[in-house]
């Protein structure tokens, strides 16, 4: 059985488009497991684009 689908990549894109035509520079963008999207403005850090997973090798 599988689990009913609480965002689409439509969605994400749609929600990143916008904040994108508002101005902002998306730094980061997190979605809960309830499927909300939450966008975080400002400058990507460099250091997060690496595995997450990194401090454990």
């Amino acid at each position: 059985m599988t689990a009913h689908v609480r965002f689409k990549q439509s969605d994400v894109k749609r929600a990143a488009a916008g904040a994108q035509d508002a101005g902002l520079t998306i730094a980061k963008i997190e979605i809960d497991p309830n499927g909300k999207i939450v966008i975080i403005p400002g400058t990507p850090k460099a250091e997060g684009i690496a595995s997450e997973w990194q401090d454990l090798e």
